[in-house]
């Protein structure tokens, strides 16, 4: 699923700074391959432990310090930014952890969001919520913690106004950043389902309404504690001249706004995320250095060191470091296609599996002891175990034939994949492990020190990657639980 346009495909610079792009994902993929051989020698797979979830923790790091360096090239020294972490693309507390370890933020729409982030140390003021549907319980947390608050509606904003009343310390007091989210209505992507910034999107003031930018600089004026503002144009599927535009059009609101107060009340804009992913291949692009230049050209006032910069990436920060990996239970064929009916579908995949056209994954072939397979491609299904026939992860794709006990690895599902559980046939939620694979960068596997084979490196296949636990499998008995085990007689008069 390609989602660069124009100019985006000559830019594709990945890694830090001018890193080619093809060697960074010549580097994942060697990790990624060194984890999957070692977890089926560590005894992470195999026949009873048939599906596992990696996360590769160097990559995650990797993404986390460009980020960081892309936007500190096009700012002055001292602006302040802060980049939070959408939490609803990978809701696991120790990978909010590590972001956080990282210089990152979190980005919360959730009561059980919010919950994440504080328990994986995320402080108060390096937090957002954002969420078109806050209740006044939610919103009196985040003004008694100290969270950064972005109102999506008048009706909202007039919560937030109750809240403020009902404490005398207020607005003196304040410790939350607030402002308003906005739609600049400038159109959607490829993916309707995520462009939130079409003409009836559910998100923010629709800008474009009659008498709402007028609304909108009016709230400003009427309170002068308003000091964010906020949209969020880009998904999976925008491409990067439309989500400029969007910041464009919010930059000339808060412009105007401080022009009509006489002073800098809007000091920070909240551009969102929505960087979209190149799922088609290993190099990672679009990049954020890419995009934040892409920024400052459209939108140099932005970056004169007037304004504060909040950013929420989420998908482009883990999906490219996430593996799922599922034994093939059985191979088959049906109407002179082969089949592999594996452990992975649409609990893992969702989206994939209910709308391929729009999500579809890559698949890499592994044999039984966890090597990349070879051998003339097949064309072949991919199939889940779920009981609907639908349950499939890949339709016709060539890959070389797999056989029973063999691996298959759903590649870039490090977001809104394994950490989405969808409990269809009550299928249990897989175990997530980080890994760091130590010396392995080169796609032939070779050390990059030594130039030994990593197998034989210290004695045995995979002995240079190193394992975390995330979070472990669910078992028959926390599924019972979660299902209403302990109210068995509930419905029986």
């Amino acid at each position: 699923m390609s989602t660069e346009t124009g100019d985006d495909s000559r830019t594709r610079e990945t890694g830090h700074g001018e890193d080619d792009g093809r060697a960074a994902g010549a580097r994942r993929a060697a990790r990624r391959d060194a984890a999957v051989r070692a977890a089926v020698a560590q005894g992470l797979l195999g026949p009873d432990h048939p599906l596992v979830a990696l996360l590769d923790v160097t990559g995650i790091r990797e993404s986390a310090a460009e980020l960081r360096e892309a936007f500190a090239a096009v700012t002055p020294s001292g602006t302040p930014v802060l980049h939070a972490f959408a939490v609803k693309a990978t809701p696991l507390v120790p990978v909010l952890r590590l972001l956080h370890t990282e210089g990152i933020g979190a980005e919360v729409a959730s009561p059980g969001e919010l919950a994440l982030a504080r328990a994986a140390g995320v402080p108060p003021e390096r937090t957002v919520l954002d969420s078109p549907a806050k209740t006044p319980a939610e919103l009196r947390e985040a003004l008694a913690l100290g969270i950064a608050v972005n109102a999506d509606n008048p009706q909202e904003l007039a919560r937030i106004d109750a809240l403020m009343a009902e404490s005398p310390a207020r607005p003196a007091g304040l410790r939350s950043p607030l402002g308003i989210r906005v739609n600049p209505q400038v159109g959607g992507g490829t993916i309707e389902a995520l462009s939130t910034a079409t003409a009836t999107s559910k998100f923010g003031v629709a800008l474009r309404d009659e008498g709402a930018r007028e609304w909108v600089v009016r709230a400003y004026l009427d309170r002068p504690w308003l000091t964010r503002l906020h949209t969020h144009t880009g998904s999976q599927g925008i491409a990067l001249p439309l989500m400029a535009r969007g910041v464009a059009e919010t930059y000339a609101l808060a412009e105007e706004i401080n022009r009509r107060a006489g002073r800098q009340q809007v000091d920070t804009v909240d551009i969102g995320g929505g960087l979209p992913v190149d799922f088609t291949s290993d190099t990672a692009g679009p990049t954020y250095t890419r995009y934040a230049r892409l920024l400052k050209e459209t939108v140099p006032g932005l970056f004169d060191g007037r304004y504060g910069l909040v950013t929420e990436f989420g998908r482009s920060l883990l999906a490219k470091h996430g593996t799922v990996v599922a034994r093939v239970e059985y191979a088959k064929s049906a109407g002179g296609r082969a089949v592999a009916v594996t452990h992975a579908g649409v609990q893992v995949a969702a989206r994939t599996v209910y709308t391929p056209a729009a999500w579809p994954l890559r698949i890499a072939a592994y044999d039984a002891a966890g090597r990349p397979k070879a051998g003339p491609a097949v064309m072949q299904d991919v199939a889940g175990p779920a009981c609907f026939a639908g349950d499939l992860l890949a339709r016709e794709i060539p890959l070389p034939l797999l056989e029973q006990d063999d691996y298959v690895a759903a590649l870039d599902t490090g977001a809104y994949a394994f950490a989405h559980h969808y409990g269809y046939n009550s299928l249990p939620r897989p175990a997530v492990h980080g890994f760091t694979a130590h010396h392995v960068n080169r796609a032939d596997g070779t050390d990059h020190v030594s130039g030994t084979d990593r197998t034989n490196r210290t004695g045995g296949p995979g002995a240079g990657v190193a394992f975390a636990l995330v979070r472990p499998a669910q078992t028959a008995e926390e599924i019972v639980a979660e299902s209403g085990g302990a109210h068995l007689d509930a419905l029986i008069p």
